[in-house]
């Protein structure tokens, strides 16, 4: 799928099958992709013989929506390392997402690899494998052909987990994406059930929360784009399960007339996880301006402040 990076795959993957134990993290506040690559990887290295652990550096559990993804509930959440592994960080765009893991990863950056889709990912391991892909799941499919390890049912659904979600299932990204979720497909997968499950499972009480959220949207006109702005409370979004979320975040891209779309999802008090869309600019320029980073089409970034002041640096911040 990529022949132009094949010498990095084939190194990547050498690497890997070269080491006796493995840590596999993924970034905090997981989504499909991060889950996926991270359990399906590990699945493949223990084909192989490889001992491997999956590792998450927050105290809390993953999203309820990622319930079904084979090997998730073998994830290990916190601050620990095991200080004899290989450690391989998956769909980490930068070193901060790794959470409570950072510190270890930092203090000894040879025995990391990066494995990366984030065009911003300024590549933080002594081995970095950051590849312009459609998902992570989608450089792993190819690390695997690589390695020599068998696509299963439980490989395939982690994989077809991280690419559906992470193309909006698969409402952008290349012919490479299609080709790819045939090729899982046929390891018996019912792929309409995984798209519900990760993404369109929603309960009643979800639905007022969004309702009530949704009605204070803000438009603004700022450098000849219109930017769309919601912002999702603290005690609303402890209410929310993880599809809802995204589901807002869908809404402030889809906004018929909006050049920008924007989320603020207060974590504590003066504290913002931001969420950018775009079908018109460079939103991870825009992310990675304020702190963050991502895609073109999709980034995000931390933020300080009150809501007025946090909106009036990303207004700011935008291209002229």
């Amino acid at each position: 799928m990529f022949p132009e990076e094949a010498q990095a795959f084939a190194a990547v993957a050498a690497r890997l099958c070269d080491a006796h134990k493995i840590a596999v993290v993924a970034h905090v506040k997981p989504d499909a992709d991060a889950v996926g690559s991270a359990c399906g990887l590990a699945a493949g290295l223990r084909q192989l013989g490889i001992e491997t652990s999956v590792h998450i550096g927050q105290t809390y559990p993953h999203a309820g929506n990622l319930d079904t993804v084979p090997g998730v509930d073998d994830v290990l959440y916190g601050a620990w390392l095991p200080d004899d592994a290989l450690v391989v960080t998956v769909d980490c765009a930068s070193l901060d997402r790794t959470g409570l893991l950072q510190n270890a990863i930092a203090e000894n950056p040879e025995r990391v690899v990066v494995i990366d889709h984030h065009e911003t990912n300024p590549g933080f391991g002594g081995m970095n494998l950051i590849v312009d892909a459609e998902s992570t799941t989608t450089i792993i499919s190819e690390l695997f052909r690589h390695m020599g390890v068998t696509i299963d049912r439980d490989i395939a659904y982690c994989l077809y987990a991280g690419l559906v979600t992470d193309t909006g299932n698969f409402r952008w990204g290349s012919p490479r994406m299609h080709e790819l979720a045939a090729q899982l497909q046929r390891h018996d997968l019912n792929t309409r059930q995984i798209a519900m499950d990760l993404m369109d499972s929603i309960s009643a009480e979800d639905l007022k929360i969004m309702g009530a959220v949704l009605a204070d949207l803000h438009t603004y006109r700022e450098k000849g784009l219109t930017v769309s702005v919601i912002a999702v409370p603290a005690e609303a979004l402890a209410r929310m399960s993880q599809t809802a979320v995204e589901a807002i975040i869908d809404y402030a891209r889809a906004l018929q007339g909006s050049d920008v779309g924007v989320v603020f999802k207060q974590q504590a008090p003066r504290y913002w996880a931001v969420s950018l869309r775009s079908t018109k600019i460079d939103v991870s320029q825009v992310a990675a301006a304020l702190g963050g980073g991502g895609h073109i089409p999709a980034a995000g970034y931390s933020a300080t402040g009150n809501l007025d002041q946090i909106t009036r640096d990303l207004l700011q911040a935008l291209p002229e």
